[in-house]
């Protein structure tokens, strides 16, 4: 089996070889959002299936194969992507649909082994050390669960298998779309020293540049490197990062716990807003995004920032730290409106965000009241807010002066404060994360 990759023949790179030594699987569903939907309509398959924002200012989520063969890619603006597949076929995400695929997806996952690091909606790493004993070797686990998750869900996944999880990242990349490619113990710098610098985690753009300048095109080359001129390059501790992965070592395990560090909503508007009423509206609807999930999740967030994108470009964050953390959508929506208003520029706005940071969990968190404060209020209504929106649907109840209008809906392709990954994947599970 052999491809070009990265200027590159990866000779020999596929299903076959020792995985003794590679326990760890990264398991990638492909084209995500646009496969749950060739699955729903069958008559879609083999079409340029674009999912994403399909407004104005949308933004690709996710592209089937036959659409990025004409360059369309995950986070590409939508009006782009129209102009490079106009006979694409544009829809917007189904979450619920793509929520509960996901849910089919990880629970098959932990059929395999309880180590299961979930990374997004549609991707995970696997441990499966003590697997071997029940269910074979590695690469056996991983054909038996692609299989599995073809036959039961109608969505098709690329696995890497690999001693460590960033190469098992690699390999599950290389795979795509619907393979699997074992990288053995014994072949890891084989495998990894011809590719670019780029593929190493952390060298985006601008570090490409940096370790260029030093002569640097391959991973080889930053292996081969002196950390001391590495540091020169990007830093002391980006130096021995690179420095690190380059020589094929991640000590990193697969760890079945993730601790989100914020909750945040934002929205892109289709036309710039300049409106107070309409921008109060909208810091309302995504607070209470935030709260319910917050919620939801069993935390408290003690700070609340905001974010504003102008019409040109120009972007600011403000925060403010509370006293005691909150879950609460009046008072994250105070603290929001309070923060704006101090802002006291009257550009027009593109986007604007909510954020609740300095998370914690509820249960044992002690708070104190305010002088002359109810027991029982705000939390306590929402809460059975929460529950009927729940059993009756969103739309059943919510805050009066957003039963009209004024409020931005989620189009296509993102959540609020969602953003897409990479060229070969969706968007990430990480609310928190924005564009």
């Amino acid at each position: 089996m052999g491809r070009e990759r990265g200027g590159r023949e990866e000779r020999d790179f596929g299903p076959d070889g020792d995985d003794s030594g590679a326990p760890i699987l990264h398991v990638d569903m492909d084209a995500f959002f646009a496969s749950v939907e060739v699955r729903r309509r069958p008559e879609l398959r083999g079409k340029p299936v674009i999912v994403g924002g399909t407004g104005i200012r949308g933004v690709v989520s996710s592209a089937s194969y036959e659409a990025r063969a004409f360059g369309v890619r995950s986070a590409m603006p939508t009006s782009r992507a129209r102009a490079l597949c106009p006979q694409g076929i544009f829809l917007p995400a189904d979450f619920e649909a793509v929520h509960a695929a996901s849910t089919a997806v990880m629970a098959m996952c932990r059929d395999v082994t309880p180590l299961v690091e979930q990374l997004s909606v549609d991707e995970a790493f696997l441990d499966v050390s003590g697997a071997r004993r029940l269910l074979g070797p590695p690469v056996r686990i991983a054909t038996d669960l692609r299989e599995r998750i073809a036959r039961e869900l109608g969505l098709p996944s690329s696995i890497g298998i690999a001693p460590t999880k960033f190469l098992a990242k690699l390999g599950s990349t290389r795979a795509k779309p619907n393979g699997l490619l074992l990288i053995p113990h014994d072949r890891v710098l084989e495998f990894l020293h011809p590719l670019p610098i780029t593929a190493l985690w952390g060298v985006g753009e601008k570090a490409a540049e940096r370790l260029q300048r030093f002569g640097l095109r391959t991973v080889a080359d930053v292996a081969n490197t002196p950390i001391s001129l590495l540091r020169t390059a990007v830093g002391d501790a980006a130096a021995h990062h690179l420095h690190e992965l380059a020589s094929g070592r991640d000590p990193r395990t697969v760890t079945t716990t993730r601790e989100e560090k914020s909750v945040g909503a934002e929205t892109t508007f289709d036309v710039d807003v300049e409106d107070a009423g309409r921008l109060r509206k909208t810091l309302l609807a995504l607070s209470g995004q935030v709260g319910g999930r917050l919620r939801a999740s069993g935390q408290l967030g003690r700070t609340v920032a905001i974010k504003v994108r102008f019409a040109d470009f120009r972007t600011i964050s403000r925060s403010r730290t509370l006293g005691d953390g909150t879950d609460v959508t009046k008072e994250i929506f105070e603290t929001a409106w309070a923060l704006y208003t101090a802002l006291g520029d009257t550009d027009p706005i593109r986007l604007i965000g909510v954020r609740v940071e300095g998370l914690a969990a509820a249960a044992g968190t002690a708070r104190q009241l305010a002088f002359g404060e109810k027991e029982r209020g705000w939390r306590e209504a929402e809460q059975a807010v929460d529950a009927a929106a729940s059993r009756f649907g969103q739309a059943v109840v919510g805050p009066a002066s957003l039963l009209k209008g004024g409020v931005p809906q989620r189009r296509g392709g993102r959540r609020p404060g969602e953003t897409p990954r990479d060229a070969h994947g969706d968007a990430p599970a990480n609310p928190a994360a924005g564009p």
